[in-house]
């Protein structure tokens, strides 16, 4: 890496974003730029440019985005598109102004197509809809992709689309409407056993989901950084045999924290898309040796830093 001095990461406080901060010091001649919402607002292009230019990176680690969790995407799907779709213009256009070649951009397996043959690949991306319950952030992402594949096409940059499963890990969001899965799921399992009531989780506990921990996903886009010269897209995910449902995941929830209450599916909840099963072969080529995180060793992790935080110091 003796060509890459200045990084930037934006969402540099947030779920992945702290992951690197953790990872950081591996690399000693490196200078991370941890951007967040304070330091650049990157809905208003003047100021994130200023800002951009100031630090004069090599390389943008984009990871900052609008988000939650299944209802919080439901009920706000306009919301969700069009800041997303702000953020990401604003970010690739800084970018290419500013002369950066490189950069790395977060999308998920949301964007894929409902209605699709598993496992699915990275050729897949645009072969229809995504689920309607997350339309917007979907789209948003898409358009993403497409506008990373222009600027590389025109201009030869090297914008390349990470595609990442459900992340999980320390300093996520642990709202209960507004969270992702895993972290909700631990706060009402914490407040079940603190006031010794039924773990209610939303849903019939069926939906399949492959779940990759954040310091993972952090490493994982250092070595992309360093050796993936493809400009197609590059899904990050644990293996296909490592999918789990969410009544798994809730029950190892409700055993890490030796929760005595019964767990309770609310099945008046939707489920959101049944299955989301991805196709790892193309990152298992490049980098055969890498290890996931065990997920009992993750959820630990995730649940003893939610535990020492409670409440003052987390996002709920």
């Amino acid at each position: 890496m003796e060509n890459i001095k200045n990084i930037i990461i934006t969402g540099g406080s947030g779920l992945v974003g702290s992951a690197f901060q953790k990872i950081k010091n591996k690399y000693e001649n490196i200078n991370f730029i941890f951007l967040d919402s304070k330091k650049a607002d990157l809905t208003d292009y003047k100021k994130s440019k200023n800002v951009f230019k100031s630090y004069e990176p090599c390389c943008v680690i984009h990871l900052a985005a609008y988000v939650g969790g299944l209802f919080k995407n439901i009920n706000n799907n306009v919301e969700m598109y069009e800041k997303n779709m702000i953020i990401n213009l604003n970010v690739l256009k800084i970018c290419h102004e500013l002369n950066i070649h490189k950069v790395i951009c977060c999308l998920s397996t949301c964007v894929f197509p409902n209605n699709i043959t598993y496992p699915i690949n990275e050729t897949q991306l645009h072969l229809g809809s995504p689920h309607n319950s997350n339309i917007g952030y979907s789209y948003a992402k898409r358009m993403l992709e497409i506008h990373c594949s222009l600027y590389n096409n025109q201009y030869n940059r090297k914008y390349i689309c990470i595609i990442p499963t459900n992340i999980y890990g320390e300093h996520d969001n642990f709202s209960i409407s507004d969270g992702h899965v895993i972290p909700a799921l631990i706060h009402k399992c914490f407040l079940s056993k603190k006031n010794n009531k039924d773990f209610v989780v939303f849903g019939t506990g069926k939906p399949l989901r492959q779940f990759i921990y954040s310091l993972d996903l952090a490493r994982l886009i250092m070595l992309i950084l360093k050796n993936y010269e493809d400009t197609h897209p590059i899904i990050l995910s644990t293996n296909e045999n490592d999918e789990v449902s969410i009544k798994y995941i809730s029950e190892k929830i409700h055993k890490i924290m030796n929760n005595k209450n019964k767990i309770v599916f609310d099945e008046s909840f939707s489920d959101g898309q049944y299955k989301k099963t991805v196709d790892n072969s193309k990152l298992k080529e490049l980098f055969k040796d890498f290890k996931f995180t065990d997920i009992n060793i993750g959820l630990t992790n995730t649940i003893m830093w939610f535990k020492k935080n409670y409440p003052n110091n987390i996002r709920i």
